[in-house]
C-alpha cells in the first residue's frame, strides 16, 4: 500500500462523546441522562429539540452503549448493532425518529433481499424482504402449510400494529398504570399473553416450520417455549421488509445524534460513572459521580436497566422506603453471549461475502438444543444457536476506511456461571486457564464459520473472543446480559417496569421499559420523553417526529 493511499483513507473515530473534565460541567442542566445507549441518546436528543439542556453521562470510554464500535489490529467491529429493520424505509416511524434526532445526518444502507438465512442441519431457509416475498419463499419450502404461513404473517402484523394499545401505560402517569394493566387484557388479543410456542402450535402442527419461523430467537435470547409472542412478533415485523446498516459503521449512530444534544447547550461525557442518584425529600435532584463530583438537574433519567437503577443508583434507605429491592428479586436478567470478532485479508468481493446473516442450528428442537448446552456448561456442548454477521459487507464506506480487509462476527449464548472463577479480575490478566478456554471456544466458533464459508479459512488474520466478563467489564451488566430483562410473558405484566419511578423526577428509559433491540430501545426513548413532558404536551413530540 502506497503512502498516498494511506493518506486518502477515510479516517473516522469510533470514540464518541467527550471525556469528563470538571471544568466542562455546566451548572444549570434541565435533565441528566445516565447511560448513553440508544434509549438515552434519543431521549436526550428529543429533549434537546424541545429546548432542554441535557447532560448525558456514560461510564465507558465511548458513548453509544451496545451501538458503539471498537478498533483493534487494523479492524473495526460493532458490538451489538448487526442489522436494524425499518430504517431504510423513508416513511417508517423508526426512520423518522432517527432522521429527527440526527437531523438527517445518519444514513442507512439496505442489506441484500435475503436478510436472514435459517440453517437447520443440512437444510436452509431464506427470509426475503417484503411480506409477499417472505411468504412465497417459505411456501416453496412448505407447500402444504401455505395457509398457516399466511395466518402467521397476518398475526405478526396485527400484533405489531396494535402494540401501542399494549404499551400505552408507559406514557401514562404512574398512578394510572395499575388500572390500565387490569383493563389491558380487554383491549388486546390473547396472544399478547402467550408464549411463542403456544401461539405457533395453535397455527400449525409442523414442528419444522415452527423451528424455521422462530429461527431469529437469538435476537432476544429466549427459546420459543419461554419467549413472549409479543416480543417475537415485534421482532419479526421489524425485519419483515429487510434489514439495514448505518453508513460509516455502528459508531455513526451516536456520532450523528450527539451534535443535536450539543447544539442545545447540552453535553455528552464519557468516563463519567454515576455512583448514586441524589434524593432529597423523595425528589431526585442530581447525581454523584465516582470522582466525588455532584451534578444537579431538575430531572434524572436512567438508561442502565431497571435492576441496575434500583440496586446501584438509589440510596439504600430509598430502596427500603418503597420496598424496591423486593421487586427486583422477582425479575430475571436475559442471557449472556460469546462473540468472536474476526478479521480477514481481502475485500468482501474477493472473499465471496454478502450481507445475509446466518442462523445455524444443529437440530430443529430449539428448547432441547438449549437444555443440552446448559447441561454441558457450554465448554463441551453443541452451540444451541450460532449467528454469523458480515459487517464489512454491510457498510458501503468500509473499503474507504479499511481497504483489502473484511470482518465477521460470530455470536452464541453463554452463561456467566461458567466464568465466575475469574470475576473481579482485570482484562487481559485472567491467566492461562481463561485464555485456554477462550481459545477452545473460539476454535469451535471458527469451525462453524468455515463449515459454511470455507473460503475464509486461509484468509484469517486475527480473532478475539468476547465473553460475559467482557460485557460486565465494559457495560457494567452484572451477569453479562445483553438484552436487559428476560422477555417472558410475565416480564410484560410488571406494572413497575414503567417510565416513571416512585421517586419524583426520576425516570427510566431503554429496553427494560419496552423491548430488546435498537427499535425497542429507541421507542423507549420516545415514550420516556412523552411521559416527562406530560399528557398535555405529547402532541408536541408527535409533531416533531412527524416533521422529521
Amino acid at each position: 500500500m502506497t503512502e498516498s493511499t494511506i493518506n486518502k483513507r477515510k479516517k473516522v473515530s469510533v470514540r464518541t462523546g467527550r471525556r469528563l473534565q470538571v471544568k466542562n460541567v455546566k451548572d444549570n442542566y434541565d435533565v441528566i441522562v445516565v447511560g448513553s445507549g440508544i434509549g438515552g441518546l434519543i431521549n436526550a436528543a428529543l429533549l434537546a429539540k424541545l429546548g432542554k439542556k441535557v447532560c448525558v453521562l456514560e461510564q465507558h470510554y465511548t458513548a453509544g452503549g451496545f451501538t458503539h464500535a471498537y478498533q483493534r489490529k487494523g479492524y473495526e467491529w460493532d458490538v451489538g448493532v448487526h442489522y436494524i429493520g425499518e430504517v431504510h424505509r423513508a416513511h417508517s416511524p423508526l426512520r423518522k425518529i432517527f432522521d429527527l434526532v440526527s437531523e438527517k445526518r445518519l444514513k442507512w444502507q439496505a442489506m441484500d433481499p435475503v436478510y436472514d438465512k435459517i440453517i437447520i442441519g443440512d437444510e436452509s431457509f431464506d427470509f426475503v424482504a417484503g411480506t409477499d416475498n417472505f411468504i412465497n419463499s417459505l411456501s416453496k419450502k412448505f407447500p402444504d402449510d401455505q395457509e398457516a404461513i399466511n395466518n402467521y404473517v397476518n398475526l405478526v402484523r396485527d400484533i405489531s400494529f396494535h402494540s401501542n394499545k399494549f404499551f400505552a401505560a408507559q406514557a401514562l402517569p404512574r398512578w394510572m398504570v395499575k388500572a390500565f394493566h387490569w383493563l389491558r387484557p380487554k383491549l388486546v388479543r390473547p396472544e399478547y399473553f402467550q408464549t411463542t410456542r403456544q401461539v405457533l402450535e395453535g397455527l400449525t402442527n409442523n414442528q419444522k416450520l415452527i423451528s424455521v419461523l422462530t429461527g431469529q430467537w437469538g435476537d432476544y435470547g429466549l427459546a420459543p417455549n419461554e419467549a413472549s409472542f409479543l416480543m417475537h412478533a415485534l421482532l419479526v415485523k421489524h425485519y419483515l421488509h429487510g434489514g439495514a446498516y448505518p453508513v460509516g459503521g455502528a459508531s455513526a449512530i451516536a456520532r450523528e445524534i450527539i451534535p443535536t444534544i450539543l447544539a442545545a447547550g447540552g453535553d455528552v461525557f464519557t468516563d463519567a460513572k454515576v455512583e448514586q442518584v441524589i434524593v432529597q425529600n423523595n425528589k431526585a435532584t442530581g447525581v454523584k459521580l465516582s470522582r466525588d463530583l455532584e451534578i444537579n438537574a431538575k430531572k434524572i433519567v436512567s438508561n442502565i436497566g431497571y435492576i441496575n437503577t434500583i440496586t446501584k443508583l438509589l440510596p439504600e434507605e430509598v430502596q427500603q422506603q418503597y420496598n424496591l429491592k423486593k421487586q427486583t428479586e422477582t425479575m430475571k436478567r436475559s442471557g449472556a453471549s460469546l462473540c468472536l470478532y474476526c478479521g480477514f485479508n481481502g475485500t468482501s468481493e474477493e472473499l465471496g461475502l454478502d450481507t445475509t446473516n446466518l442462523w445455524i442450528y444443529a437440530t430443529p428442537d430449539h428448547e432441547l438444543n438449549v437444555a443440552n448446552y446448559e447441561k454441558a456448561k457450554g465448554e463441551n456442548g453443541e452451540f444451541p444457536v450460532v449467528y454469523i454477521s458480515f459487517p464489512s459487507s454491510k457498510d458501503p464506506e468500509w473499503n474507504e476506511r479499511f481497504p483489502n480487509k473484511s470482518t465477521v462476527e460470530i455470536v452464541t449464548l453463554a452463561n456467566m456461571e461458567w466464568f465466575e472463577k475469574w470475576l473481579g479480575t482485570d482484562w487481559n490478566k485472567r491467566g492461562e486457564d481463561y485464555e485456554a478456554l477462550k481459545e477452545q471456544l473460539s476454535r469451535k466458533l471458527l469451525d462453524k464459520l468455515f463449515e459454511h464459508k470455507p473460503q475464509l479459512k486461509e484468509a484469517l488474520d486475527y480473532y478475539e473472543l468476547s465473553t460475559p466478563l467482557s460485557t460486565e467489564n465494559y457495560q457494567l451488566n452484572d451477569k453479562g446480559e445483553i438484552y436487559g430483562l428476560e422477555h417472558t410473558v410475565e416480564r410484560f405484566k410488571q406494572p413497575h417496569l414503567h417510565t416513571e419511578t416512585k421517586v419524583k423526577n426520576l425516570y427510566l428509559t431503554g429496553a427494560d421499559i419496552m423491548t430488546a433491540g435498537i427499535g425497542g430501545a429507541a421507542m423507549a426513548g420516545v415514550i420516556t420523553t412523552m411521559r416527562m413532558q406530560g399528557l398535555t404536551k405529547m402532541r408536541e413530540i408527535k409533531a416533531l417526529i412527524a416533521s422529521g
